[in-house]
């Protein structure tokens, strides 16, 4: 009786055993493969964030871009995500155009039609720099009939995230949009009637 006993606690001890030693090796084998996946999302994040960067300046260096902004900052503090395709700076042709519409806060009636103004000039002056980390700097005016302004735009390195800080000449109404700079072609933005 001791001798099964014996071999029944001994034979229990080996299955508890190895079953621990089973789902400790399924645990590690899925934190390995968990592992890999990140590093293969990263590394394609990184290959599309290149590949977008270089349209970027590309478009940038041509003069024909749009800064497509989901997020405004007024010069009060106050900070709003807005639509990408109706808040917008473009540069085309010698032309530029700059358009807010904030439908999500703005409920009076707007002279673009779609809750904020769209203003068009022409550019003038571009200067376009990059400093030692990728980052470009992109200035110039834009002067129309409703519209004299400073435009300012600052291109992070190694991906098309953009700011662009527009100061008008007669006022100190400064306002910074942030999104994505890509070239007009790839734009899907929808003009308001403008000024």
């Amino acid at each position: 009786m001791k001798k099964v006993l014996f071999l029944t606690t001994l034979l229990l001890l080996v299955t508890v055993t190895t079953f621990a030693q089973t789902r400790k090796e399924a645990r590690e084998a899925r934190r390995e493969a968990l592992k890999k996946e990140r590093a293969a999302r990263r590394a394609l994040e990184a290959q599309q964030d290149s590949i977008a960067y270089m349209k970027a300046v590309e478009a940038l260096n041509e003069g024909d871009f749009v800064l497509e902004a989901n997020n405004v900052s007024f010069p009060n503090g106050i900070t709003r995500f807005v639509s990408s395709n109706t808040n917008y700076v473009q540069v085309k042709d010698g032309k530029g155009i700059v358009q807010t519409a904030f439908t999500n806060f703005s409920y009076a009636p707007t002279p673009n039609g779609i809750g904020g103004v769209t203003v068009e000039g022409d550019i003038s002056g571009m200067k376009i720099k990059q400093d030692k980390d990728g980052n470009y700097y992109c200035n110039y005016m834009i002067q129309g009939i409703a519209i004299s302004a400073t435009i300012s735009i600052t291109l992070t390195g190694g991906t098309n995230q953009a700011s662009v800080t527009i100061s008008p000449n007669f006022n100190n109404n400064t306002m910074t949009m942030l999104g994505v700079l890509v070239p007009t072609s790839e734009s899907d933005v929808f003009q308001g009637t403008t000024w």
